[in-house]
Order: structure tokens, then sequence, then C-alpha cells
């Protein structure tokens, strides 16, 4: 079956009409695998007006009503665990196991998030003043816009609109252009949700298809309290100043040039694995791909041998099939980026025809420099070598990016070093596992040009509302705050 007729197959059975003007084309093999409706840019204003008007009703509800909502979402997304998961792997290219781990990323952040709706508390504030109480308390914030990538169509969304829903705020979702299929099967999954609930209001979650001037005019309209942005560091570097001008809120996690670094104590067997799937899962087109691995130079001839066995021996071709280790990269122009980076050295594969497939590269190097600095959405894994602990971190640190990092070590000195604050200074950092980030209940952290703010942890849920000091006077005088007199002459 071709992956049209799959796609075809894959949005009747989960409710969705493929009729549009906006095309999407599956890596697989570049055809059509079907379209939906562009948004035109004037529909926006009313787009952001529903928003608006259902958070002024979602806000009264309480949170565990709210939490409630996200509860079925999850069960509804249990239940199109398999197909949903399918239309990942067509729309995006991803393998059978990855997106069957994306939709399972889904239906545990539901779970997550139903925990939390339970905990948006804040703190009783010592008061200087006598018979005074403070105190602080959590609000819902308002619409809050989603901007999501084609490597992790959906997750990304799941992440924002189950953290937010319990918040009390409304979610629009501005998906990849490259990726509208999933977003509109993810729609039709939230949608049977909200039916049982009952009585959620209109516009409590949006779906706006479309390219760079839909997003920019949701990005520009002050109805949207926050704005969520996954993708490159050049978006990144559109959206935040636009939404800063406004004084807006943002959520950035962009694009990570993340490292590992390999010590002489290391377990070698261990890093391998973590290696390979780090540096060349989704055809390296992870925000947490592995790109720099930074090993000591007593081990690295033989790491870079072995590694180099593995590379040529994993399966490179059509993601649905299970023996698939590497998928296709999205399209032409992420090819034509390998290319200006590895040149001659870029090894095509003949999988699939009309899909662009590539050998995973290891390209030793002696110093960072150029396109090193830089990210690249490819499965290329630079190697550098290090004679010390100090230069290791330096040479994990030096780069614009801070989204993850890892070392493995079995010196706990090492290992501490890293974690501490003279070690990594990315986001994440790990001890013998790969840049992972994607925990339930960890999530993301953010440095550097990587953005931050993300959400990560117990507190997950505060970049979703706006907190308020308020003080409570049970008294009969009025003392005023670090002593001052202010009184008035008789």
């Amino acid at each position: 079956m071709s992956p049209a007729e799959e796609a075809g197959e894959l949005l009747r059975q989960l409710g969705v009409e493929s009729r549009g003007n906006l095309e999407s084309r599956s890596p697989i093999d570049g055809q059509v695998i079907g379209s939906v409706p562009e948004a035109p840019p004037e529909d926006i204003d009313a787009v952001c007006a529903r928003a608006h008007e259902a958070f002024l009703a979602w806000r009264t509800v309480p949170a565990p009503r709210r939490g409630e909502l996200v509860r079925l979402l999850g069960e509804e997304l249990r239940v199109a665990k398999e197909p949903l998961a399918r239309l990942v792997t067509l729309e995006a290219g991803k393998i059978v196991q990855e997106g069957l781990g994306e939709v399972q990323e889904m239906i545990d952040i539901c779970d997550f998030a139903v925990g939390l709706s339970r905990q948006l508390y804040g703190l009783t504030i010592a008061s200087e003043r006598p018979n005074h109480r403070m105190m602080e308390q959590w609000h819902p914030l308002g619409p809050v816009l989603v901007i999501s990538t084609f490597n992790f169509p959906v997750a990304v969304w799941a992440w924002n609109a189950a953290l937010a829903l319990v918040c009390g705020n409304p979610v629009v979702w501005k998906p990849s252009e490259k990726t509208p299929l999933t977003a509109a099967a993810t729609h039709a999954i939230l949608e049977r949700a909200l039916a049982r609930f009952g009585d959620a209001p209109d516009g409590l979650a949006q779906v706006v298809q479309g390219g760079r001037s839909v997003g920019e005019r949701l990005v520009d309209d002050p109805r949207m309290a926050l704005v969520s942005a996954t993708g490159s560091t050049a978006m990144g570097r559109a959206v935040g100043p636009r939404v800063a001008q406004r004084f807006g809120k943002v959520l950035l996690e962009l694009g990570g040039n993340n490292a590992m670094i390999v010590a002489p104590s290391a377990d070698l067997t261990l890093a391998e694995r973590a290696i390979l799937f780090s540096a060349v899962g989704t055809a390296g087109q992870r925000c947490t791909t592995l790109r720099r691995l930074i090993v000591h130079e007593s081990i690295a001839d033989q790491l870079v041998a072995r590694l180099r066995e593995l590379f040529a021996a994993v399966r490179v071709g059509d993601p649905r099939k299970l023996e698939t280790l590497v998928g296709p990269l999205i399209d032409a122009g992420a090819l034509e980026t390998m290319e200006r980076v590895l040149g001659h050295r870029l090894e095509r594969i003949d999988a699939v025809p009309g899909g662009y497939y590539v050998r995973p590269a290891i390209v030793e190097i002696d110093r960072q420099d150029g396109t090193v600095l830089t990210e690249t959405f490819a499965p290329i894994l630079y190697v550098l070598r290090y004679r010390d602990l100090d230069e290791a971190i330096a040479l994990n640190n030096s780069v614009s990016q801070g989204l993850s990092s890892s070392i493995f070590t079995n010196d706990l000195r090492e290992a501490e070093r890293f974690l501490s604050a003279t070690g990594s200074d990315c986001g994440i950092a790990n001890v013998n596992i790969g840049p992972s980030g994607a925990e339930i209940g960890g999530a993301f952290g953010g440095e550097k040009e990587t953005g931050g703010g993300r959400e990560s942890g117990s507190d997950s849920w505060k970049a979703y509302m706006r907190r308020q000091t308020n003080t409570v006077n049970y008294g009969t005088d009025l003392p005023l705050a670090q002593g001052i007199r202010f009184d008035v002459a008789p």
C-alpha cells in the first residue's frame, strides 16, 4: 500500500476529511498524502476572538473539572494510539517505534497534567506587618498559542495543551505546515473528548493551518497571552522579539546542538547504544539529537571504529518497516542543508523513490568552527578528542545552543562536576544516558539560544498562569511596611 493510500485509510479511521488547499507530502516517497483547509489570514481575528470568549468562561471552571477534560483526552488517545502513530510515521517519516513512542508521550502527559489539576496552589508569605496575612495565588493566564514543529508533530501540542487546559486557558494550535494531517487528526481526537466532556465553551481548542503569514498574525495578536514555540533558532529569533514588543509571555524550546562526553571510565557498551539512538534516530532531526561527541583521546580510536561499524550496519529505508531504524529526511531542503555541510561525503541511499534517504555520517574534527557551531537537522555526528575534563566541558559549552548534554563516566567526581555550576551550561545535563529530555515531569530545559522557560517538573503549570500576591489585614490598625510613619498632623 502506498503512503497516500494508507494515509487516506487512517484519516477516515480517525474522522478527518482530507480536503483543502494545504497539501501534505510524505517524506517516504515525496507524494501528496492528503490536504487540509488553510486558514485565510483575515480569519485570524475571529480565531483570537473565539479563544478570548472561551477564556472568560473556562477560567471559571474549577481546575479539577478542567482536569477531567484532559483525562478524557488521554482515554481517546489510548484508543487512537496506533492509527495516529502510523500517521506520524507517514507524515513525519519517523520509524514505527518512534511514532508509537510519541503518541505514548501524549498519553503520559495527559496523566501528568490531570495530577497537576489538583496542585495549582500558591504559598503563604511571611508578612512584616502584625495582624496581616500575605499569600500568592495563581490564576488562569489567557489563550495560549502553540507553534509546533515537524519533528514532534503531536507531542509538542500535547505538552502545552494538557497543561494549558488544566490551568484554565484555551489553546490555539498553529502546527508545522509540513505536518498538517497529524494536527487535524489530533484535533479530531480532542473533539471526541470535548463531546464526552459536554459543556466546554466554544473555541476552547482551535487548529489554524497555514504558513508563516498565519503564524505571524497569531503571534502579534495581544489576546494570545502566551506563545509557546518549538522549532529552529531562526524561528525563535522571529517569534521572541514580536511577542516582546507587546509584552507577551513566551516559552521557547529551540533547536539543540547537543553534545556527549565519553570519559575513560565509561561503560562503552552502554555509550554505544546511547550514541546510536540519539545520533541517528529520527534521521538526526530531533531537538535532542546528538550532534557532537567529545571522546577522551585514550579511548577515541576504539569507540570511533565501533561506531563506524554500527553506522554502516543501521538499516535506512521505509520507516513503515519494523526493521528500519533510520527513515527519510523531511524534504529536499533538509537534504540540501546536509549536502552543504558534508559535500562529497554525503551518502544517498536508494530506498523509496521520491524520498530523501541518507547514510548517517561520522565526521572527525580537530576543532569546533563553522557549521559545527550551528544546528543542522540531519544525521551528522561530529567527533572531537579531549585530554582532560575541563577541556571537555569547555567544548560542550562553547556553542550558542544550550538544550541538552550528557556524560558517560563511572567516575563519581566527573559526574558530579558535569552536573555542577561549573559543568554543563545546558538546560538538560544527564549522566550515563544520552541527551534525551522528554521524560514526563522533567521535560525540557532551555538555555542560551535554545530559549528558556520550558515547563519542567512539579512547577510546570506556573508558566501557564499568572501570579498574584494578596495581603489581608485582619487587625484594627494600619501599620506600614518598613516601619514607615505617615501620620497626618491633627
